[in-house]
């Protein structure tokens, strides 16, 4: 019978620890995805299979997993985000722009959500959710290069209209149906642009 090394053990005992880590970090995420969107660690360790003071073990405090989960988080929308076509005239550019952004934002409403509760308190969760706005806004300068014609206030004004905070008042705090709320943003983004290139379907 062959003994294990210590180099066996070794590595035995860091992919429990990591299992266990990611166990606890996603029984945080699939409670915010379901709603819970500020998780305590009694919820957490109870979804995790786990005592209180193996959360603890893991995490110095919820701060920190939830910095440790969100960071994780942002990887996988960055990707997320990435995806559309993005051929045709402004028009229909403009319609598949909502349509794919509002697609995104109804998987990760609870997510970003989330975030925007917390990030006055966590400064990672203040970053990442700077970063990802930046992101998004040079994705819409991808999806729709006209953007760069229009002068800075109307950029800014097309930058707040394809932001989740805009398209959850819209479904939340207006009712809006998906449909409804895809069709109210894809009307103002097309009156910011010219007339000749709406009227052409440019």
């Amino acid at each position: 019978m062959i003994e294990p090394t210590a180099t066996d053990t070794l590595v035995g005992l860091h992919e429990l620890y990591t299992g266990i880590r990611q166990t606890i970090i996603d029984a945080l995420e699939s409670m915010i995805e379901e709603g819970n969107l500020i998780p305590s660690a009694q919820q957490t360790s109870e979804r995790a299979g786990v005592d209180i003071e193996t959360v603890f073990l893991y995490f110095s405090d919820m701060e920190h997993l939830f910095s440790i989960a969100d960071t994780q988080r942002r990887i996988q929308l960055e990707s997320l985000f990435a995806g559309g076509d993005r051929s045709g005239s402004l028009a229909q550019r403009i319609q598949q722009l909502v349509d794919y952004r509002g697609s995104c934002y109804g998987v990760v409403s609870n997510i970003a959500r989330a975030s925007l509760a917390q990030r006055w308190r966590l400064k990672v969760l203040y970053e990442n959710y700077a970063r990802h706005q930046q992101a998004l806004k040079i994705d819409a300068f991808d999806w729709l290069p006209e953007l760069a014609s229009l002068p800075k206030p109307l950029q800014d004004s097309i930058e707040a209209q394809l932001s989740f905070e805009h398209w959850d008042r819209l479904r939340d705090h207006q009712n809006l149906a998906e449909g409804e709320a895809k069709a109210a943003i894809a009307a103002t983004l097309s009156l910011s642009f010219p007339l000749s290139g709406r009227a052409l379907g440019q």
